[in-house]
């Protein structure tokens, strides 16, 4: 398949705070599915905007940086009453946004008090990391700083929407300077995005969407639960006719690798049970003791 063939949805957050696990919210979400047409470029633009009341006051800091006051989202809904549209904008689409781990977070626990998981998206791309693959000298990688060095207007940033587009133009952006591959497969080794594991039959998705292990001692159980088994299996050695080889294939490895770069790099915690990398236990052995 090809990425392009994918509906295509940047999005982005408002939240109360930075720390989901601490009680804070969201405040706004916004996102914008951007529509190519045959020549690849932006067709058509269809934004999703929603704002939230958190059911408590909104810090001052967090106004002077987004500008969204009490008064705005006094009479707002709370987030369970847009939640499955929110979910069902997600699921299966090309997802893209910037420090994605951080909205990831904070949707995963809105998402989580109404009884859904995190979607499971076509590819997740993460325009900051690609900032920092193809602008390894740039001294910021912040939206705003990514969006002048490719000529890409962002009025009104800190508002969900209108950063949600700019980083979704920026994504494609990149994809044409740097010649993205067109094939979805590929655009994990182009740009660090999450993809679907390969059918290796080690890693599936469960009737949820859920992905989950599928032999040993956790087999069932959700592979964001469990990273320090991914990481043993991206190493895990066995005797192969006299010899030490690879216990995995190099396709999983290789997925496993870049699933812990990414969603377990520590930047901010992936799910409402992490805290920093040495929390995730990464480095643990299969079987060691926490």
């Amino acid at each position: 398949m090809r990425w392009r063939e994918l509906r295509i949805v940047a999005f982005d957050t408002e939240t109360t705070g930075l720390n989901p696990e601490e009680g804070h919210r969201v405040i706004e979400f916004g996102g914008v599915e951007l529509k190519l047409g045959p020549d690849g470029r932006v067709a058509e633009v269809v934004r999703h905007e929603w704002m939230f009341n958190p059911g408590a006051p909104i810090p001052r800091d967090v106004t002077e940086v987004n500008h969204i006051r009490d008064e705005d989202v006094a009479d707002k809904p709370e987030f369970a009453v847009h939640a499955r549209a929110v979910h069902a904008l997600l699921q299966g689409s090309l997802l893209v946004a910037h420090n994605l781990p951080f909205d990831q977070r904070f949707l995963t626990a809105e998402f989580g008090r109404c009884g859904l998981r995190w979607p499971a998206a076509g590819a997740e791309v993460d325009t900051s990391d690609l900032s920092r693959l193809y602008f390894k000298e740039a001294r910021s990688h912040r939206l705003g700083e990514l969006c002048n060095r490719l000529d890409i207007p962002l009025v009104e940033a800190h508002r969900a929407g209108n950063d949600a587009e700019a980083c979704g133009r920026a994504f494609l952006a990149m994809a044409d300077r740097f010649s993205a591959p067109s094939e979805l497969d590929s655009l994990g080794d182009w740009g660090d995005a999450i993809l679907d594991p390969p059918d290796t039959g080690h890693l599936k998705r469960d009737a949820e969407g859920v992905l989950t292990f599928q032999e040993g001692p956790k087999s069932g159980e959700p592979v964001e639960a469990h990273p320090e088994l991914l990481a043993w299996m991206a190493m895990a050695r066995e005797r192969k006719d006299g010899a030490w080889d690879h216990r995995y294939p190099e396709t999983l490895r290789r997925w496993a690798a870049r699933w812990l770069r990414v969603r377990a790099s520590g930047r901010f915690a992936q799910h409402m049970k992490g805290f920093g990398p040495l929390d995730w236990g990464i480095d643990l052995p299969l079987g060691s003791a926490p």
